[in-house]
């Protein structure tokens, strides 16, 4: 092994340095390292607050007045959405009620006990008359009482009923007698109601 004689680099000098890597740290360099990382995140938290408030739709850049237009216009939308259901209501369901309420047909007897009947044979079939008072007696009329017509020819039967407030209670005898012609007239004073049998009528 080869031997190089003592130098000046053998003898090592103390001192404040020893190596650059060995230095002696400056006071403080810790503290301002840690707020250059505050200002940093700081910076980097305010970024991405910002970034989400704007996906969000919280902050808006074209005005003021953009953004009061889309509940107006909502507004003015449910008002004409509303209003078709509102005159639907008033329209051909309100029409077809009062059709049915002023229907003579929907009106119901007032009393079958105080409306006076008359029936009355107009064919050559005999014992039609009591069969058609027996029917309606059953069905709870009073019929005062029966006979032949003036004429033996009729081919339907029509019940008569001298006043107007009569025709729901025309309608009622004829449909227990199950037939459906009613008139008024004055031809028969007799009763309040008068039947007159046709050749349909079949007991």
């Amino acid at each position: 092994m080869t031997r190089f004689s003592h130098d000046r680099f053998d003898d090592v000098t103390d001192g404040p340095r020893v190596g650059a890597h060995r230095g002696v740290h400056r006071r403080g360099r810790g503290w301002i390292a840690f707020a250059w990382a505050a200002l940093a995140t700081g910076v980097l938290v305010g970024i991405g607050v910002l970034v989400l408030a704007l996906l969000n739709g919280s902050y808006s850049f074209t005005g003021g007045g953009s953004s009061s237009s889309p509940s107006s216009s909502a507004s003015s939308s449910a008002t004409s959405s509303a209003s078709p259901s509102a005159g639907g209501s008033s329209g051909p369901d309100a029409g077809a009620g009062a059709g049915d309420a002023s229907s003579p047909a929907a009106a119901a007897p007032t009393d079958q006990g105080a409306t006076t009947v008359v029936v009355l044979n107009g064919t050559t079939t005999s014992g039609l008359a009591a069969n058609a008072s027996t029917k309606l007696t059953t069905a709870g009329w009073k019929v005062t009482s029966t006979g032949d017509a003036g004429t033996t020819g009729a081919t339907a039967t029509i019940v008569y009923y001298q006043q107007a407030s009569q025709a729901a209670v025309a309608q009622g005898i004829a449909a227990s007698l199950g037939v459906t012609a009613v008139q008024q007239s004055a031809a028969f004073p007799n009763a309040d109601v008068s039947v007159v049998l046709g050749a349909d009528y079949r007991g």
